[in-house]
């Protein structure tokens, strides 16, 4: 109990915590719903009032503004917070759930371009995971000079990885990025291999650079005949294959 008083409680990290399992769980519980719905099995429906149908990102959205102002109006300890916390976390699952959706602004849940929620969700999930990870040398009662610096060494390096894993995901590698948050090794390794030639990196930095672009291009070509399979197998699983 010290460990989880001393690193999650003290820090104010609970709440982190608390959002984290509500998000993941609210994804969860959602997949598994729609995916009832669409082969026609169990006591769920679509919501279609008048004929209009209200897609979970709708409550998702308000969901996430009531416990984000919660969130806003207090403080990180206390019950008040833990409730905001998982309010919030409920919403941004069903939200992200339906990230596609909002980005093509077309229901693309179970097309191809709906495999981007499941990209998202798992990013989010990565990046949560990292900042929860991070042993905060702040907040934290009755530390040594040298415990101080221990926990400040290791929010830096935290720091750091976490740096490598944002730049990972910029140059569209979310699977090398979730693998980095739990593998530092592998963050680095992705923030300085070549970009994926359609991620933002590549239409940023490699517009003027036609060797980069192909050698890009060459090397993801290799990637996903090698890899592709194994990754399309691990989104379907997760969010269900997409029609056609």
């Amino acid at each position: 109990m010290d460990w989880w008083t001393r690193n999650i409680v003290e820090p104010g990290k609970l709440p982190l915590l608390l959002a984290l399992i509500s998000f993941v769980l609210a994804f969860v519980v959602t997949r598994v719903i729609t995916r009832a719905i669409r082969a026609g099995r169990g006591p769920f429906r679509n919501v279609t009032p008048g004929g209009m149908h209200i897609h979970h990102v709708v409550p998702g959205l308000l969901l996430m503004t009531v416990g984000g102002f919660t969130a806003f109006a207090g403080g990180r300890h206390g019950v008040g917070a833990g409730i905001a916390a998982v309010v919030f976390g409920v919403g941004t699952g069903l939200v992200l759930d339906e990230f596609a959706l909002v980005l093509h602004l077309h229901d693309v849940y179970w097309s191809e371009e709906g495999t981007r929620s499941v990209e998202v969700v798992v990013l989010t999930f990565a990046l949560t995971l990292l900042m929860l990870a991070g042993f905060a040398p702040f907040g934290v009662n009755g530390l040594t000079d040298d415990e101080a610096q221990d926990r400040l060494s290791g929010a830096l390096t935290v720091c750091g990885n976490f740096l490598c894993v944002l730049v990972t995901l910029v140059k569209g590698k979310p699977v090398t990025a979730l693998v980095g948050v739990l593998v530092p090794p592998a963050a680095l390794f992705g923030a300085v291999r070549l970009a994926r030639p359609g991620s933002l990196w590549a239409k940023r930095l490699y517009r003027r650079r036609p060797r980069s672009r192909r050698r890009a291009t060459e090397r993801a070509a290799r990637h996903d005949r090698r890899w592709g399979p194994l990754q399309r197998r691990f989104y379907d699983l997760v969010g269900g294959a997409p029609d056609g």
